[in-house]
């Protein structure tokens, strides 16, 4: 595995017209070969499309650039960065915590130590360590436990200018993806400082042990989530340099990176640091119960028998690149190891209680969450093992869950047109939909603001909507006629409000279910709860 920055990648390319275009592989996924397909078995179909690969391939690292160095001063030293072609400066591969290896490896984030002169910020970091599942192949060749970067574009280099900030966390089900190329994003245009962070991934950021927990004062695990927190704390100490507004700041991610925005927004410290969140087909636990600390401990003396660890010094000294064969052989729900690193861990720590119960704190800031139509098809949409799981997660109400979506047949019902078939609705409400819907409400009768959405139209080259279908109408260039996401997300960023001139209003949360349909016609409000998700609520 590469060890050091690469500053390039094959991702993704640009058009003539400036456009990021997605590369052959992943421009159309049609019903033989996308989520859902019987040649995808659950595994690959979670680990494909949870990760954010759209993304990944979406945006293109290394923008045209100007021979023009920039300057920025940081707590810890000097950067210099490049001004593009279009006035922006970016700013790649800026540590914001010390490398998270040896004797740091499973402790929370330490600062960094300062440097002397001036440090080269013109090439992204190293993703974070991984194994390499095919969407996720040039991360994993240049991916390192020395990983904790940032990026920073902005539109001009105006120090103390009071952009606001949105802060990006890259999706990848937790143990794969990066936020590399984020930053290149059209975003910018919007008039807000863009920063895409890293995070510890799998193994390395939610490993649990009775050991650690001894040694950390009673938790352990979730790294990952500490590692945001770091670099939110980061941008709240530097950003003024960057232009950006340290009070003004949106947490925004995708899949099991929208996930982690969400969480990281429900712990006490990030309510300090970030003034509201996004979370893009992502909720907090994915509709499924959280994990005790205890739980995850298990996992990780279960780890610790495999790669025959008897103490904390052992598992330190063991080579990543082992620990992540071994992570691979976990267990997890459904049989599917996808799964393993998503579960939301209760620590005591970073999160004191489940998500549920802090959603109805009212201190929780402002949120824009959602879903699109048709997600992912779990069970390699399989209709006789989406019938097995629902008898074992549902009890005595699988017949009527199976009924309601027209599994309880077989063949089992139609597709719809817009959702999919029986395997797709039910594994969407249970993961996405649902969920969102269920944020939505707990954060109302909190008092909490909360805007809803769902995106019924599909990425340019797809063949149907889809898990990421909308990074290209967040990160891409405005077209006339496509869902104007990223007008409302800009928006949001700077009144903590998504409406604004010339766009269709969006009403906020009222109780009565209400949401924004992207769909083909544009964007239109739409009131009233979704009748399957009474099944996927827990009480």
């Amino acid at each position: 595995m590469v060890r050091s920055p690469d500053p390039g990648r094959p991702d993704g390319r640009r058009s003539r017209a400036g456009q990021f275009v997605l590369p052959h592989r992943l421009r159309h996924r049609g019903p033989e070969h996308g989520p859902g397909s019987r040649r995808h078995s659950a595994s690959r179909g979670l680990v494909r499309w949870i990760g954010g690969a759209l993304l990944v391939a979406a945006l293109a690292l290394g923008a045209p650039a100007l021979a023009d160095p920039v300057r920025a001063r940081t707590t810890s030293g000097v950067l210099v960065g490049e001004r593009r072609a279009d006035g922006g400066v970016a700013f790649l591969g800026v540590p914001f915590a010390r490398p998270p290896v040896g004797e740091r490896r499973w402790k929370p984030p330490q600062s960094v130590a300062a440097w002397s002169g001036e440090r080269a910020a013109s090439a992204s970091g190293p993703a974070c360590l991984q194994t390499s599942r095919g969407w996720n192949a040039a991360d994993a060749a240049r991916a390192s436990e020395d990983c904790l970067y940032l990026d920073v574009r902005s539109p001009s280099h105006a120090p103390g200018a009071k952009l606001p900030v949105m802060v990006w966390v890259h999706g990848g089900a937790n143990h794969a993806g990066s936020g590399a190329g984020t930053v290149e994003s059209s975003l910018v245009d919007q008039g807000v400082v863009l920063v895409s962070v890293q995070y510890r991934l799998g193994v390395f950021g939610f490993l649990s042990h009775p050991d650690l927990t001894r040694e950390q004062g009673g938790a352990s695990g979730n790294y990952a989530l500490m590692d945001i927190l770091a670099a939110l704390g980061w941008v709240r100490d530097n950003i003024a340099g960057f232009g950006g507004d340290p009070a003004n700041v949106t947490l925004f991610g995708h899949s099991a990176g929208g996930q982690d925005a969400g969480l990281v927004m429900l712990s006490p410290r990030g309510r300090e640091l970030a003034a509201r969140g996004i979370l893009q087909s992502g909720m907090p636990g994915f509709g499924f119960p959280p994990r005790s600390l205890r739980q995850n401990e298990a996992i990780g003396e279960d780890l610790a028998r495999r790669v025959g660890a008897r103490s904390l010094g052992d598992l330190r000294r063991i080579s990543g690149d082992d620990l992540l064969k071994a992570a691979d052989d976990l267990t997890a729900p459904l049989d599917d190891q996808g799964f393993i690193w998503t579960q939301a861990v209760v620590d005591g720590a970073v999160l004191p209680k489940a998500p549920e119960a802090l959603l109805a704190d009212p201190g929780v800031k402002p949120m824009i969450v959602g879903s699109s139509a048709r997600e992912i098809a779990l069970f390699g949409g399989e209709p006789e093992r989406a019938r097995i799981w629902a008898s074992q997660a549902f009890g005595t109400r699988a017949p009527q869950v199976l009924a309601a979506y027209g599994l309880d047949r077989d063949p089992p019902a139609a597709a719809d047109p817009v959702r999919g078939d029986a395997v797709m609705q039910l594994a969407t409400d249970r993961m996405f939909r649902c969920p969102a819907a269920t944020t939505a409400r707990l954060r109302h009768a909190a008092g909490g603001r909360i805007w809803r959405y769902e995106l019924d139209v599909a990425a340019p080259g797809q063949a149907a909507v889809s898990h990421g279908s909308e990074l290209t109408y967040v990160f891409d260039r405005p077209v006339e006629g496509r869902p104007p996401m990223q007008a409302y997300w800009a928006a949001f960023a700077r009144t903590g409000d998504p409406n604004g001139p010339g766009l269709p209003p969006w009403p906020a949360e009222s109780g009565a279910g209400e949401r924004l349909v992207f769909a083909a016609a544009g964007p239109r409000a739409q009131k009233g709860q979704e009748t399957n998700c009474r099944f996927h609520t827990r009480p």
